[in-house]
């Protein structure tokens, strides 16, 4: 069983759901990102999902657009992502780990290499946005063994074949994209991602994460109702960019902010 899988079988064991805080890796600096992990753990984090920066992050908003090429300007490379994971592991060996990226990072480094280091610094899974199902085969069985879930993204427009194919080759949980277009995008219908979710647990067990356009509590709540998880990225990542130039002050605001959102799912009882 993956670090994932028995993180979401305690939650709902305990009838809670996952709070799943993303940032991106190096931003603003590499020692502080471990850090900030810390932080979101003690507010109440369950799983982790660390941004890889790339210079082209088609499926993020302006938001996360900007992490990445504040972390890219710092000079962080693939190699200090792995050695974040392996400064966290140290101190913490329970909390999952996904890295969140693109395939060229991968390819550049080798395959059998990214996974041979992933694995050795302790990640847990893996979300690809630019890796089909279709070409995710071979992959999907190298990670597997190795502990490691493929997480692929479902969005609103995804169903009937392509729908089949991703619940069969994905792991861990499925990430729900709620909204049409990039991360940090408004509006989020609660009632039609309920449905939606509804259409994708017909054909999988997998936990349900959702994520794109979570910003508050409340939103965190409504979501949770309906959920296994809640993902959030552009609303935190704002803060961190908010407070670059108080590290400590950066750190108060995000643990009162995840806090909120953990109070919030746990308020649903």
């Amino acid at each position: 069983m993956s670090r994932i899988e028995a993180c979401f079988t305690a939650l709902k064991n305990n009838n809670k759901k996952a709070l799943i805080p993303f940032i991106t890796a190096g931003d603003p600096s590499i020692d502080l990102t471990v850090e900030l992990m810390n932080v979101l753990v003690d507010a109440g984090a369950d799983i982790i999902e660390l941004g890889v920066p790339f210079s082209d992050p088609m499926a993020d908003g302006p938001v996360i657009q900007r992490a990445s090429e504040r972390a890219l300007a710092n000079g962080t490379n693939t190699d200090d992502v792995f050695n974040i994971v392996k400064t966290f592991r140290s101190e913490n060996e329970s909390t999952p780990i996904i890295l969140m990226g693109y395939l060229n990072p991968i390819e550049v480094m080798g395959y059998e290499t990214f996974i041979d280091k992933a694995v050795d610094v302790g990640v847990d899974g893996l979300i690809i946005v630019d890796l089909p199902p279709e070409e995710s085969v071979e992959f999907g069985k190298v990670l597997k063994p190795n502990g490691i879930d493929q997480i692929f993204l479902v969005s609103p427009t995804t169903n009937g074949e392509r729908l089949d194919r991703i619940c069969e080759a994905a792991s861990g949980f499925l990430y729900y994209v709620s909204l049409k277009g990039v991360t940090g995008s408004n509006q989020l219908d609660v009632k039609a991602v309920g449905d939606k979710l509804d259409e994708i647990r017909s054909k999988t067990n997998l936990p349900l994460g959702v994520g794109f356009g979570i910003k508050n509590s409340q939103i965190a709540k409504d979501v949770g109702n309906i959920s296994d998880a809640v993902v959030v990225g552009s609303a935190l990542v704002e803060r961190i960019a908010e407070h670059a130039g108080n590290s400590e002050k950066m750190k108060s605001e995000i643990f009162s902010f995840i806090s909120s959102l953990r109070t919030a799912l746990d308020s649903n009882g």
